[in-house]
């Protein structure tokens, strides 16, 4: 069987992860980024740098879409010179990015009848999983579409959960699993501010958390650059988080569900926001130890 060609619109942090994982795989990847320096990247891994989204459209047959929102992502997939316009008929768009599922719906109900199939695929690991070639996938499409695409899906990721199958339904798994993630920081954020006003040392607090009962993944990778001082360039922009957390909560809207701590999670991600516009995850912490007048260090 013909290997199939990959393609990768949006090469940032996350973008550069499929890419470089792809290209480890051996499959043929065309990317388009607008910034060079992404690009000059992409082409330094392997990589074929397109001049257009439509050029990659041409040359691959299965493209991950991972841009910021999902105005973004329609001009993408549905735009003059986008991907459907563009991609040879059975062409597969994998939109990894996370938006809202009412937007990715739209999409769905756009691209019907184009010949140009839809997985939509959010996924989970953040910066690490992306690079690592680890990351969790909550796939919807058509069972054959998704039989196409798994050779691509497997090169990027560890775990592919099948969610649904229909658009839509990937977004809204990742919706409940994005409420939870941003309340388990922010309660992190809290703790390491009552340890560091307590006087309890960073080391300490990593260790005990990690080896109790809350410790995971998500609390552990937050302490550690808590603890180390390290607010930006760990490939968490808080942007991401703010973004996730907004879509959870206008979904809860939209369904009538309270959502008591993710509101309040929101509130922390947004002072964080609000105060270190560059700043990554970790740097809400900064935020209410400048209340208190106290610092976690290791």
């Amino acid at each position: 069987m013909k290997m199939l060609r990959a393609g990768v619109i949006g090469l940032g942090d996350m973008g550069s992860g499929l890419a470089k994982n792809l290209i480890k795989n051996d499959f043929e990847t065309s990317g388009f980024d607008l910034s060079e320096q992404r690009m000059s990247v992409f082409r330094e891994l392997g990589g074929r740098a397109a001049a257009s989204v439509a050029e990659v459209a041409r040359s691959a047959d299965v493209v991950f879409v991972m841009v910021m929102n999902g105005g973004q992502a329609r001009q993408v997939v549905l735009g003059e010179d986008g991907l459907v316009d563009n991609m040879k008929p059975g062409g597969v768009v994998v939109l990894t990015a996370t938006i809202k599922p009412s937007e990715a719906r739209e999409i769905g109900s756009a691209m019907a009848g184009s010949g140009i199939e839809l997985i939509d695929s959010p996924v989970s690991g953040g910066f690490p999983g992306a690079q690592g070639g680890t990351l969790t996938m909550m796939a919807a499409g058509a069972p054959a579409v998704l039989e196409k695409a798994r050779p691509v899906m497997e090169a990027v990721s560890q775990t592919i959960h099948i969610v649904g199958d229909k658009a839509g339904d990937g977004q809204t798994v990742k919706s409940c699993l994005q409420s939870l993630i941003g309340s388990i920081f922010s309660a992190t954020f809290e703790a390491a501010a009552l340890a560091a006003k307590a006087g309890v040392p960073g080391e300490v607090i990593y260790n005990v958390f990690s080896t109790s009962g809350a410790g995971c993944g998500v609390s552990k990778t937050a302490l550690e650059n808590i603890i180390d001082r390290k607010f930006e360039g760990t490939g968490s922009h808080i942007a991401t988080m703010h973004k996730d957390l907004t879509i959870a909560l206008d979904l809860a809207e939209q369904l009538e569900v309270p959502m008591q701590t993710a509101s309040t999670a929101m509130q922390i991600f947004h002072a964080g926001k609000s105060k270190y516009p560059n700043g990554d995850n970790w740097v809400c912490t900064r935020v209410i130890e400048e209340i208190i007048g106290a610092e976690l260090h290791r």
